[in-house]
């Protein structure tokens, strides 16, 4: 017999969540109203996602998670504009054979353009698995096609086979490998560029590729570097020595990585951990390698700002994007339905109805956590444990 306490935690859950989905009203009749929103905020009418806490910049994460919430909410004609904008500003006109560099903006002579040439590895890989399904799912062969070749581009020049681990994605083809000594190399990684359901999809797309070893080596590396079941933003391979929290800033420009700390990149690996289908064989070794976050959210009412590099929270709550990542991470643990109901009301509390966004300075990386946690809780996409992306409107 299901207990009071259960069956109330239910009933406050279906009230909280026509609250979360209540969004401001776009230009397209959407069936996704923080898509809507979002696209209404951020996205201008050419395809491109303007960060105004950076400048009016654009940043190829940026474009990857709007192309894959573009797919979620079979709204293709920002799907195409995107695209387009991406490959024509950002990867030289042709996506086949150039990676997209990771930042556009206004250089110093005031001109548009690329600001740095090195690419992203998570934002392309995203962006390769976003055209995959796109293929599929639109079944338009051009868009396959396009994702096989930046698979094997990624392939190339993002992927290390470190001595001693395994093969593993770079962070970019530039940068994080570094020379020591004559005699040691060590590697600087992001284990946030690590949803293994993607590598898995890729895996079978592009068999002769490193993408099954990748997938394979990722619990290893989570379970290796996260520190008291905290996942770090950045970390360093020691061959023969194994996995450091990273006390080197990351080369690409104008990136506040924070040294040796689990902050704003680190909050992805507990969301695509929540991702994870219940059927996948390794989605125990995953969500053990970071269970700090469940233990911590069991006794406190908002997660962490920050992880020190010794595993232990500083006392700064995160914002409300962090509470949306964490929500699908703590529904994939059992018992932690308090937890859940707590995290549920505090995002609720933080949504703007005037906007349909979230937080008070609805800043744009808690909107895109907020997408991808909103989008996976209200049944609109999930990942097989194939990686195969199963979205709602195939149903309709």
């Amino acid at each position: 017999m299901k207990s009071i306490e259960t069956r109330l935690y239910k009933s406050i859950l279906m009230l909280l969540l026509p609250l979360m989905l209540i969004s401001g009203v776009g230009c397209r009749a959407s069936s996704w109203p923080l898509w809507t929103s979002y696209t209404k905020h951020f996205l201008d009418a050419q395809g491109r996602v303007i960060d105004p806490r950076i400048s009016g910049r654009t940043t190829s994460e940026g474009e990857s998670y709007a192309l894959f919430f573009a797919l979620v909410d079979n709204d293709r004609s920002s799907f195409d504009h995107i695209l387009n904008w991406t490959q024509n500003n950002m990867a030289q006109g042709d996506l086949r054979h150039h990676l997209p560099g990771w930042l556009w903006g206004k250089n110093d002579g005031g001109q548009w353009g690329v600001l740095d040439p090195n690419s992203a590895a998570d934002a392309d890989l995203w962006i390769a698995y976003s055209l995959v399904e796109a293929g599929r799912l639109w079944k338009d062969e051009a868009y396959t096609s396009l994702g096989r070749a930046m698979l094997s581009q990624i392939a190339r020049s993002e992927v290390a086979d470190l001595p001693g681990f395994g093969k593993m994605l770079l962070p970019a083809p530039v940068g994080y490998m570094h020379q020591n000594s004559p005699t040691l190399k060590t590697w600087v990684l992001n284990p946030s560029y690590l949803p293994v359901f993607v590598f898995d999809r890729a895996a079978t797309v592009d068999p002769a590729g490193p993408w099954h070893d990748i997938s394979l080596n990722t619990p290893r590396l989570l379970q290796q570097s996260s520190v008291h079941g905290f996942a770090m933003d950045w970390i360093e391979y020691v061959p023969g020595d194994g996995f450091y929290p990273s006390a080197q800033t990351p080369s690409q420009a104008e990136q506040t990585a924070v040294s040796g700390l689990g902050s704003y990149d680190a909050i992805r690996v507990y969301l695509w951990a929540g991702f994870i289908h219940p059927a996948y064989n390794r989605r125990a070794e995953v969500l053990g390698a970071v269970s700090g976050m469940s233990v911590w959210l069991a006794n406190h009412d908002a997660p962490p700002e920050k992880i020190r590099a010794d595993g232990f929270p500083m006392p700064q709550d995160g914002p409300v994007g962090f509470t949306a990542a964490l929500i699908p991470y703590l529904r994939a643990w059992p018992g932690q339905e308090k937890a859940v109901m707590r995290q549920m009301i505090r995002l609720s509390a933080d949504k703007n109805p005037e906007t349909g966004l979230y937080g008070k300075d609805q800043a744009y990386y808690d909107q895109n956590l907020a997408l991808f946690a909103s989008g996976f809780l209200e049944g609109r996409f999930r990942f097989e444990p194939s990686g195969e992306l199963i979205v709602d409107w195939t149903r309709k």
